[in-house]
């Protein structure tokens, strides 16, 4: 019998994050980082840690893990690592080693599932060019896997959230409307079989995107994960000192999510985003997209800030290299109320 890994799993993928409604103000009593070898740390959200070791090498540290988002386990292995390692392209850097970090119900499934899921992990990590060289296991109720990953970038070029600038333009290199499509699959209801989308979208590096990235030379990026578009786009305005404005119209969407979210599916990650971001949005276009806007991503794209006089550069940079996305989907402007805010039209 073929065990269905999502019906294991009480949430799946990045939407099983906590809420920043509820991370942020813990995050808050942590003590400040006081080494000046930190050279991103907690203070901003963003997506790793980076140490310097040299005047031309530093370290980027980070670790990222969930639940099943897909049912196969190979799948679920590839997806899990490919949104480790975004993080280490989102700080324009190059992956060099990962760890396994594993969860497993070894009472519920058998050992050969868990196999599965480190082929897919050790076959995506070979395609970033890296190995895993060991990691941890735990005994627990529902499978768990993800990487811790190390890095390394030239701390002279580092690409982080707050180096934002007002008139920077906003380029997307995944379409949104995973956690919906994810969702519809694991409560049956994915009648436009778009799942095979999704895993295709999940499993893909970002890679190109981060080379083209560097070719070009941008101000700031994040990727998009649990937090959703806008809720990693917050991150990203609030550490700049900027505001956003964002043009529905240019997002690009995963056509079956928008049908779907009309039909009452969005997982409990994206209400929780969407709940937390109603503070720090505003909005003119309907509750069915502003759920797409704040749906909880797994393994999604990369949010870039590049000056519009690189910005056609770019996409056509990422469009050579065959990203999912390259939209221009909105521009930052200067912190008129209150920085971290977005207003989001047609």
């Amino acid at each position: 019998m073929t065990v269905r890994l999502t019906q294991i799993a009480k949430r799946a993928g990045c939407a099983a994050k906590h809420p920043p409604g509820y991370l942020f103000p813990l995050l808050k009593n942590l003590p400040k980082i006081v080494d000046p070898n930190v050279l991103v740390g907690n203070a901003t959200a963003d997506d790793a840690a980076v140490y310097r070791i040299s005047d031309e090498i530093a370290l980027v540290l980070t670790t990222d893990f969930f639940t099943p988002v897909v049912d196969d386990p190979y799948d679920f292995g590839s997806i899990a690592a490919a949104n480790a390692l975004s993080d280490v392209y989102a700080m324009g850097g190059r992956p060099l080693t990962a760890l396994n970090l594993v969860g497993f119900p070894d009472e519920i499934l058998d050992g050969q599932v868990l196999a599965r899921i480190l082929e897919g992990g050790a076959a995506k990590a070979r395609e970033a060019g890296i190995d895993i060289v060991g990691g941890h296991t735990i005994k627990t109720d529902e499978p768990i896997y993800g990487l811790a990953v190390t890095g390394v970038v030239h701390p002279d070029r580092i690409l982080s959230n707050d180096r934002a600038k007002e008139g920077d333009v906003l380029v997307l290199t995944k379409p949104i409307g995973i956690g919906i499509i994810t969702t519809a699959a694991k409560q049956d209801r994915d009648t436009g079989g778009a799942i095979a989308e999704a895993i295709r979208l999940m499993s893909m590096l970002n890679r190109d995107a981060c080379d083209a990235m560097l070719e070009v030379g941008v101000h700031a990026v994040t990727d998009v994960t649990g937090f959703g578009l806008l809720g990693h786009l917050r991150n990203m305005t609030l550490a700049s000192g900027l505001e956003a404005e964002i043009e529905l119209a240019r997002v690009p969407v995963i056509a079956a999510a928008k049908t779907y979210v009309e039909g009452g599916i969005a997982p409990g990650g994206t209400h929780a985003n969407h709940r937390f971001m109603a503070e720090h949005v505003d909005y003119e276009v309907d509750k069915t997209a502003q759920l797409l806007l704040c749906d909880a991503q797994t393994s999604g794209g990369l949010l870039i800030a590049v000056p519009e006089g690189k910005a056609a550069q770019l996409v056509a940079a990422l469009e050579k290299r065959g990203t999912p996305a390259a939209a221009r989907i909105g521009r930052l402007t200067s912190a008129r109320g209150v920085a971290g805010r977005a207003r989001v039209r047609p």
